[in-house]
């Protein structure tokens, strides 16, 4: 157990450093806030996190895949797949069920509530990709044991899946440029900046599409696909409407978005709280 923490910590960190580095070598779009604002509540939440999922979850999804392979529990254990496959099938699957799960917590007031907090945020870098309410996190955490055990996903799937999940979240919210003929052919494989920061826009109908994290294929085969933002990526603006104000950016005020009077509605504009 110690080691699978090990390898996701040390992928993680060195996925930071290295899209830090990126971003101030090549910046994409130029910051309204400064980092001395935005990463210590970015940077909070995400340490909050960790410890919260390791305090509540500790190694339990691994223990999970484990007994899952071991009992032949779920849809892959179902049929004489070949290891590899398995292994294959069980990303790409779980990559799904996380697409499908944030459509939801778009769609559904109650988790519109909690993620609120990840676009409420003015800027887009990639601290953004780790700025996810804690109770959100949890929430997610079981969502994802849950479609590990109905897939029975083996261990290394998930391995390998959270590896990704973590390093790909940072890397298609760095602000970083990258030529246009590359993020052409990236996007048939993996979700890039460009495509995702359309999602962090203020305008509702991109506020609620490319919701893909690591595999861009199912915005285009579930029709929530959009090439860009209609003002451009150095015209649109980053956030939520109604959270434009400097002083809602700090950790106090994001871990209290969700329980702010009104803050479920307009779940659909990709609007809410005040």
């Amino acid at each position: 157990m110690s080691g699978e923490i090990g390898i996701r910590f040390g992928a993680f960190l060195a996925v930071c450093l290295l899209m830090a580095a990126w971003e101030r070598a090549a910046a994409r779009r130029t910051l309204l806030l400064s980092r001395g604002l935005r990463w210590p509540a970015n940077l909070g939440i995400l340490a909050l996190d960790s410890v919260l999922v390791r305090l509540f979850f500790s190694a339990a999804p691994y223990a999970l895949a484990l007994r899952a392979q071991g009992a032949g529990w779920g849809l892959l254990n179902a049929y004489p797949f070949p290891g590899w496959l398995k292994v294959a099938l069980g990303v790409i699957l779980l990559d799904l069920a996380v697409y499908l799960q944030h459509v939801m917590f778009h769609a559904v007031p109650v988790f519109w509530r909690l993620h609120m907090m990840h676009h409420a945020d003015l800027d887009f870098d990639f601290t953004t990709g780790g700025r996810f309410h804690p109770a959100e996190i949890l929430l997610s955490a079981g969502i994802k044991m849950g479609a590990m055990a109905a897939l029975g996903a083996p261990p290394l799937a998930f391995l390998l899946f959270e590896v990704l999940l973590n390093a790909i979240s940072m890397f298609n919210h760095g602000n970083v440029s990258l030529p246009p003929a590359l993020d052409r052919v990236l996007r048939f494989a993996v979700v890039t900046p460009d495509m995702h920061r359309v999602h962090h826009s203020v305008v509702p109908g991109e506020t609620n599409s490319n919701f893909g994290f690591n595999l861009p294929w199912w915005d285009r085969i579930l029709g929530t696909y959009r090439d860009r933002p209609a003002a451009g990526h150095d015209g649109m603006t980053i956030g939520l409407a109604r959270f434009q104000e400097e002083r809602r950016q700090t950790l106090p005020w994001l871990l209290l978005l969700p329980f702010r009077g009104g803050a479920g509605r307009k779940t659909n504009t990709g609007e809410g709280g005040r």
